[in-house]
């Protein structure tokens, strides 16, 4: 049975614990935003730095966060709190915006999205390839939303506010036959 992938508001959700995480704040500075992911990645150990795509990803929260939320506006914050080991990464991003509202819309869009996978009916696909809201900008489309739920296997979690996410991923890092770390 498939696992149900989507997007949760709880602000009470275990995620937004911040015990141990260490703390960034940064101005909604667009042109800096892969600067300030790699602030924050570059923290976590190599065996979990995926050839870049946990910054990659962490950009992909920050970005949201600078673009959707803060709307670029440089005199509002974006704050990230964050906790690494070799077998986990917790992100914790917050905006000072109105939160994602359409987050219940997203959520079912992405739903039959998936159910057009799963059935292998592309031509209802067609429908879904971009979640596009009335504010969306041209380069708009969910894309890094769908990623996230894929790659953040622990969860992707709102508060009620829906101006911060929780997000976790799990690493397994065991050593493999053959395949030594330096490769």
């Amino acid at each position: 049975m498939e696992s149900k992938k989507e997007i949760i508001v709880d602000g009470s959700h275990k995620l937004f614990d911040r015990k141990g995480t260490f703390h960034k704040e940064f101005p909604s500075d667009y042109r800096q935003v892969r600067f300030f992911s790699m602030l924050i990645a570059q923290k976590a150990p190599p065996e979990i730095r995926e050839i870049n795509l946990l910054e990659q990803q962490i950009s992909e929260l920050i970005k949201n966060a600078v673009r959707h939320g803060n709307k670029k506006d440089p005199s509002k914050r974006v704050r990230v709190w964050a906790s690494f080991s070799e077998h986990h990464a917790h992100v914790i991003v917050e905006d000072e915006g109105a939160g994602f509202q359409n987050l219940e819309a997203w959520n079912e869009f992405n739903r039959r999205r998936n159910q057009c996978f799963r059935e292998h009916n592309y031509e209802e696909l067609e429908k879904y390839f971009s979640y596009r809201t009335p504010e969306s900008e041209d380069n708009d489309g969910g894309n890094a939303l769908f990623a996230a739920l894929e790659y953040w296997d622990g969860g992707v979690v709102f508060n009620e506010k829906r101006n911060t996410v929780a997000v976790y991923k799990h690493f397994d890092n065991t050593r493999r036959p053959g395949i030594s770390r330096e490769e």
